[in-house]
């Protein structure tokens, strides 16, 4: 199966430990490290660890973004970058030492032009074929529209494609108004949804299902944090648990949790499989440091645990 990851805000993600972290005073950083992150990127690169051949597109400007790309391609993934004029936001990442807390800083990425756009959108209608998988993952930049996922829904109605979009506030909101393969909201997100500040798992269970039966989607899956995730589809709902691992960061888990999912879907596996192969992904990714995604070892431990 062709299969292609979008990434529109991208970003060059640092991790940096601190002995302690006090106000107004110079702290020094130890054990830095750089990635390249951003929603659809970590899912591109989840899936190559899992040895799914995919293309991941994506824009990038700057050194920031040059730095991106680089990164990408020291890990030899099939990659299609779209240069635009704003450089690659940055994302930073601090663990306190003396507490083991991580204090996360994300920064906000900036708009794409008519003419970038246009690019981009020339880059999708080559890259994404009938029976494709198609993953739309991550932010959208606040100066753009938050239809612009829908945009991309519809200038893909003649191809028969597998639509995956995961994102968050409007744009996610806005996911509703067209139909899709597979949606991965939260359980705050699914409340969102629902119009709601809070949902009962009853009522998360129904409202996915809901989503399901008016044919918003096919798979509804929603990551309840430490706890797991639920999966609703055709066949119904199903829950995946988390099996008990020293977590060092949850940064990229939502989106090694897509990678997974979409590795078994593209397996042709069962919704019970389907999903624990994503909380096999996810948790596989809060047992590394700092910005650092699953690796095949610690997948290997997960999937074990949960067989």
């Amino acid at each position: 199966m062709n299969i292609v990851t979008l990434t529109i805000n991208p970003a060059l993600d640092k991790s940096a430990k601190i002995d302690h972290l006090v106000p107004e005073q110079k702290l020094k950083c130890k054990a830095i490290e750089f990635q390249a992150g951003g929603g659809g990127v970590n899912i591109s690169r989840v899936l190559h660890t899992l040895g799914v051949k995919n293309n991941c597109l994506f824009t990038c400007g700057g050194d920031t973004g040059k730095t991106l790309k680089g990164l990408l391609e020291d890990e030899k993934l099939e990659i299609t970058p779209i240069t635009v004029e704003a450089w690659t936001r940055e994302n930073l990442a601090v663990v306190d030492t003396k507490t083991d807390l991580q204090y996360r800083f994300g920064m906000p990425g900036q708009g794409l032009s008519d003419t970038e756009i246009k690019s981009l959108k020339s880059s999708i209608n080559k890259l994404v074929t009938d029976n494709s998988m198609f993953i739309m993952s991550g932010s959208i930049p606040e100066s753009m529209s938050s239809d612009f996922y829908i945009e991309l829904i519809d200038s893909l109605n003649a191809k028969n494609v597998k639509l995956i979009v995961d994102t968050s506030g409007e744009a996610l909101k806005a996911s509703l108004k067209k139909p899709v393969f597979l949606m991965k909201p939260n359980q705050g997100e699914l409340a969102q949804l629902a119009g709601k500040d809070f949902l009962t798992k009853t009522e998360q269970e129904a409202f996915a299902m809901e989503l399901i039966n008016n044919k918003h989607a096919e798979y509804v899956v929603v990551s309840l944090g430490a706890r797991g995730a639920f999966l609703a589809s055709a066949s119904g709902i199903f829950y995946q648990n988390t099996p008990s691992v020293k977590v060092k960061s949850t940064i990229g888990a939502g989106d090694s949790m897509v990678a997974g999912l979409v590795y078994a879907i593209a397996q042709g596996m069962s919704s019970q499989d389907i999903l624990k192969w994503g909380v096999v992904c996810g948790v596989a990714t809060t047992m590394t440091g700092g910005t650092n995604l699953a690796s095949k070892e610690n997948i290997q431990i997960v999937s074990d645990l949960l067989d």
